[in-house]
């Protein structure tokens, strides 16, 4: 039988899948120091580079430069599973793995910066004559899809799953799911019409009459999501909103108030003149109320009624 020293040696050198527990201490130190570093180099680079676009008026190059910096946190990570893969002493199906796991990590890397530089580069075009917000939103999700949809395939590929093949399989599974979401084409139709034809956008208030009224906060692929007055969130089927009339009241040049005013028989003529003049000079001298050009703001007697005297009262506010 072999000596109790020897058993702890083989056991020690044996490991686990044939790798030494040494190797094992080792590869884990290597992937803490790898972790250690990652905060250093990301801070550092991040320092460098914000010294860089400081200088700048545009507040674009600050928001990428932030969004790159969970993608460089991803290098030295990487790197220290390179130096794991070279310093272990792997072979066959083990060393084509973690060559194949470097590559994925390294696409990855590049795909999630990609990814992510997506929403900074957009928010440079919101402010476009050209593309509204709602249209920058969609060209937005749409490009994140395609970078991830190249991403993942490209990933599959590292690893030998093909992706041809995959698709060709899916063919009749596509057509029993396009069947099923026929809703869902109309609705991302429906959708792109609504931007296209520019009939709201996000922060506008809208109004169905007889049932919704209330502002736009997104416009997404399948529907539209509208804040009630009562603060309820209603989620509206695009569908719903582009084949019928909606009042875009965002769209308004001028909001019409008319009040009407009950003034008891009392009053006398001095009096009524008075209250005319006072208020006409409030909605004059008042910020909240605006100039119509096509039609004076006024405070006059309109009718005599049965039991008062009717006052009516006429002037614009900027839409809400």
């Amino acid at each position: 039988m072999e000596g109790l020293l020897e058993i702890i040696s083989n056991v020690w050198n044996q490991g686990l899948l044939g790798i030494g527990v040494t190797e094992i201490i080792v590869s884990a130190l290597i992937f803490i120091g790898g972790a250690i570093v990652r905060a250093f180099f990301v801070g550092s680079t991040m320092a460098r580079l914000e010294k860089l676009t400081s200088d700048t008026e545009s507040e674009v190059d600050d928001v990428l430069l932030e969004s790159l910096r969970k993608p460089l946190g991803y290098i030295p990570l990487t790197i220290s599973i390179y130096i794991i893969a070279v310093y272990l002493p792997l072979s066959g199906i083990a060393e084509l793995f973690a060559t194949n796991l470097i590559k994925a990590m390294i696409a990855f890397t590049i795909f999630t910066a990609l990814a992510n530089s997506v929403t900074p580069i957009f928010q440079a075009f919101t402010s476009s004559t050209v593309l509204t917000e709602s249209m920058t939103k969609w060209l937005e999700r749409a490009a994140k899809v395609i970078i991830w949809v190249v991403g993942i395939g490209i990933i599959f590929d590292i690893f030998g799953v093909q992706i041809g093949p995959l698709v060709a399989g899916l063919g009749l599974f596509s057509v029993a799911v396009a069947l099923g979401a026929q809703d869902f084409f109309k609705n991302l139709i429906s959708g792109l019409l609504i931007i296209g034809e520019n009939r709201f956008q996000p922060g506008d208030r809208i109004e169905v009459p007889g049932h919704l009224h209330g502002i736009v906060e997104d416009i997404g692929f399948r529907s539209t999501l509208i804040r009630m007055f009562d603060t309820a969130p209603m989620l509206v089927p695009n569908k719903d909103l582009s084949d019928v009339s909606v009042i875009n009241h965002s769209n308004m040049i001028y909001r019409r108030i008319s009040w009407s005013v009950n003034l008891t028989y009392s009053t006398t003529q001095e009096q009524l003149l008075s209250i005319c003049e006072e208020i006409t000079a409030y909605i004059a001298s008042n910020e909240q109320f605006i100039e119509n050009p096509n039609q004076e703001s006024f405070a006059r007697t309109e009718e005599l009624g049965s039991s008062s005297i009717d006052l009516r009262i006429l002037c614009y506010s900027n839409p809400v």
